[in-house]
């Protein structure tokens, strides 16, 4: 059993899909019709729509602390590598933070005039262009508030242009060269010789505050690290309707940038050249002064060369004098430098490499002047209130009482080995007494001759040094790639916006459709019957422009009352072949059309031979007769109506034999009584059934609604079998347990479904998809079959 359910489950499973995509495929029409206009508005938004590219550029930094890092760099660079760690530079983050600020874009907009926007008026729209490529250019101070200003210029001839001022509606005429006041800011229009202007040709020329330019500009830059994590490569991106725009805005920010590290950097090259040069001033004086006073003492005291003895211990005394020159010197030095950071405020560069021979000192000065240029360029985008300037700033502080103390360290050290090498010189001057004092303060003269000369030739050297080095500072970064617009639109995305318009042309009659069936509760199909009422179906009624069936008709209604005829002679069974039937027609409620399947049962039936007899038993509204045309018939007929008031008249004198063109008998309702369900408990009913059963072969009998009145419950004894008419698209689902609970309950004898107004052009999600009749070609096809059906007849496809 198990092997059998599994592929009846499985195509049921088929059937339930085919039922639900035929259920949609029925509105094809309104699928082709949305996706056609969906498509077709994508296409003309596409056709207008402003694209916007892409603009990349690439650049390397270098950074000097990368040298000094040497085979730490390495190690961690090694160590990123292998997955164990390593962080991004911070030199790289710091530098993109300052590439971001708001300081250098704004000198980008003031260098370009960024904050004056041209567009070029179209048929459509309004197209932004680069100003370089408009006839005239709008000279500007800075605008009054924080309102933009919107002109439309238009040249007409004549060297005039009228302008419109888009927020006031006020106009303007004037000339190239001529100053126009508008909402308090005064504008000059140029002429820019490198483009024709056109008469009348329309221009907007829209002003904002720079600040706006400025966050403008920003929003549309991506400044990003590259994606290794010791790698000093910085992507530029920018997305701009305009691509010449875009390169202008990040070449110039790479140029700025460039600019301002390299005044950073000249900042400590001119401090250290300014220290020196003050020196200089100060110690050639010194010089003059000890250069006129060897001259004088010389020429006073006629001095001539030493003797060969003398010579041997001055030369002696000569060296020791040069180590006393040097640690002199040192200590002047050391004097010099005291002086300048007592002087000097913190926070300030001090002058590197200006002789001192203590390794300490420099390394100390070099980090001192790092932190300060850190800090310095830290407040290019912070406030001084920031935590990282204020750490910066105690650094510099710590490192400036550090130097304070290695100063005061080697001028102690200098003047012990000072005082050393003067006693070791006083015990050769005591051996050297017999010189003569005019020799002797000659070489005072000298030796203080020499300190001084020493100090500024060295002075002149470290002024040299600083000026090479300013001269060949290298570039502070490499451009990889120039600024490079792309020629395809990165928005809007052609083949996106075309799937989206396909799918949101699918989505709207889908959804539509979707809620329809959602809140739709009438029965669609035969499966809605089954699946509640379990009643045998004798037949499907199609949706139908003629009441009656006629004579030889062979149209799809009358193939479906045909088929419906055969299906109950199987429901009356093999042993009431030749007896008189009786046939009960009933719906759960009117409109549902149990008079129009009544009456034309009986014109099938009677079509084939049959004596057939048709009782109007709805004595509440009665509708026989209008289905049949012959309503006039009820003024001078009486109907079951009166016969059951006044039982005791014939039943032959209430049947109206053959009327009009049709070959069955018919019993009307009569009159409307007050009191119908008791006229049809008085029994007089059944005396109409047995008169009927002993003159005709069928019997049929138009009951009322069983779920707004008993009336057909309490005749219900007499029928044979009992046909229940529901009606697709008008019967609500919730109402199947009424025919459900007769059925069960077995409260109408022998019950069975004819379901009506079937519309099998809905195919199998409202029905089967199958017509009745030969050769009817007024037979409604489902959505897709005619598709199809058309597609052979153009093509000549049998």
């Amino acid at each position: 059993m198990e092997q059998q359910s599994t592929p009846i489950k499985e195509n049921q499973e088929d059937a339930n899909l085919r039922q639900l995509f035929e259920q949609y495929a029925y509105y094809w029409k309104w699928f082709a019709l949305t996706i056609i206009l969906s498509v077709g508005i994508a296409l003309v938004y596409l056709r207008y729509a402003q694209r916007t590219y892409s603009t990349t550029a690439k650049i390397l930094l270098k950074d000097e602390r990368s040298a000094a890092a040497g085979e730490l760099a390495g190690i961690a660079e090694l160590t990123s590598s292998m997955g164990l760690g390593g962080t991004r530079s911070a030199f790289v983050t710091d530098q993109i933070e300052v590439l971001s600020s708001r300081r250098l874009m704004r000198k980008v907009v003031e260098r370009h005039n960024l904050n004056i926007i041209y567009s070029v008026k179209g048929k459509v729209r309004t197209a932004e262009v680069l100003g370089n490529d408009v006839p005239f250019s709008v000279q500007t101070q800075e605008l009054n508030g924080n309102s933009p200003i919107s002109l439309r210029v238009v040249f007409q001839g004549n060297a005039q242009l009228h302008i419109t001022d888009l927020g006031s509606n006020k106009d303007v005429v004037t000339g190239f060269d001529l100053p126009v006041k508008i909402e308090n800011t005064n504008l000059i229009f140029r002429r820019n010789s490198n483009s024709k202007l056109g008469v009348n040709e329309e221009f907007v020329v829209k002003i904002i505050p720079k600040d706006w330019a400025v966050d403008a500009a920003l929003g549309a830059v991506s400044i990003t690290p590259n994606k290794e994590t010791q790698s000093y490569i910085v992507n530029f991106a920018m997305a701009s309707t305009i691509t010449k725009k875009a390169e202008l805005i990040l070449n110039s920010l790479i140029d700025i940038y460039n600019l301002d590290l390299t005044e950073d950097k000249m900042r400590t090259t001119r401090a250290t050249s300014d220290f020196i040069n003050k020196r200089l001033l100060l110690i050639s004086k010194d010089l003059s002064g000890s250069d006129r006073e060897a001259a004088e003492f010389k020429s006073a005291n006629s001095m001539v060369d030493m003797t060969a003895e003398a010579g041997v211990f001055l030369n002696t005394a000569s060296e020791n004098d040069k180590k006393v020159l040097e640690y002199r010197t040192q200590l002047q030095l050391v004097d010099h430098m005291n002086d300048y950071l007592k002087d000097q405020p913190k926070g300030k560069l001090i002058p590197s490499n200006i002789g001192l021979q203590d390794e300490s000192i420099a390394t100390a000065i070099a980090e001192y002047n790092k932190i300060v240029l850190e800090r310095d360029d830290l407040l290019k985008s912070a406030s001084s209130q920031n935590p990282t300037v204020i750490a910066l700033n105690e650094n510099i502080s710590e490192s400036s009482n550090n130097i304070l103390q290695s100063l005061q360290n080697y001028q102690r050290v200098t003047r012990l080995a000072l005082n050393n090498i003067e006693r070791k010189s006083n015990e050769i001057k005591g051996r050297i007494s017999s010189i003569p004092n005019q020799e002797q303060g000659f070489r005072k003269i000298s030796r203080q001759q020499q300190i001084v000369e020493s100090l500024y030739l060295l002075l002149l050297q470290k002024r040299e040094e600083s000026e090479v080095k300013a001269a060949a500072t290298p570039d502070n970064l490499k451009v990889i790639d120039v600024a490079h617009g792309n020629s395809e639109p990165i928005s809007p995305k052609r083949q996106l916006i075309l799937l989206a318009a396909f799918i949101i042309g699918l989505l709207i009659p889908f959804s539509i459709l979707f809620i329809k069936f959602l809140l739709d509760n009438k029965i669609h199909s035969r499966k809605d019957i089954e699946d509640v009422v379990k009643a045998p179906i004798l037949g499907e009624i199609p949706t139908a422009e003629d009441t009656i069936v006629h004579l030889n008709d062979r149209s799809s209604l009358a193939e479906a009352f045909r088929i419906l005829r055969t299906n109950m002679s199987f429901m009356f069974g093999a042993d009431n072949k030749d007896t008189s039937k009786v046939v009960f027609v009933t719906s759960t409620i009117s409109g549902e059309g149990k008079s129009f399947v009544t009456t034309n049962l009986a014109q099938i039936l009677s079509m084939s031979g049959k004596k057939v007899l048709l009782i109007g038993a709805d004595i509440r509204s009665p509708k026989v007769l209008d289905y049949l045309g012959l309503s006039h018939l009820q003024h001078t007929n009486v109907g079951i109506t009166q016969f059951l008031i006044n039982p005791d008249m014939d039943v032959d004198n209430i049947i109206i034999k053959k009327p009009g063109n049709y070959d069955f008998d018919v019993v009307y309702s009569g009159y409307i009584a007050p009191n119908p369900a008791e006229l049809l408990m008085n029994g007089h009913f059944d005396d109409v059934i047995k008169y009927a059963r002993e003159h005709y072969d069928y019997v049929l009998v138009d009951t009322a609604p069983v779920s707004l009145v008993t009336d057909t419950l309490l005749i219900a004894h007499n029928a044979d079998l009992t046909l229940y008419v529901s009606r697709v698209n008008y019967l609500d689902k919730r109402l199947l347990q009424v025919p459900r609970e007769l059925y069960v309950e077995g409260k109408l004898k022998n019950l069975a479904a004819v379901i009506n107004d079937v519309d099998f052009a809905r195919g199998y999600g409202y029905g089967y998809g199958y017509g009745y009749g030969y050769g009817d070609k007024n037979v409604k096809k489902t959505g897709l079959s005619k598709v199809w059906q058309n597609l052979k007849d153009r093509l000549n496809i049998k």
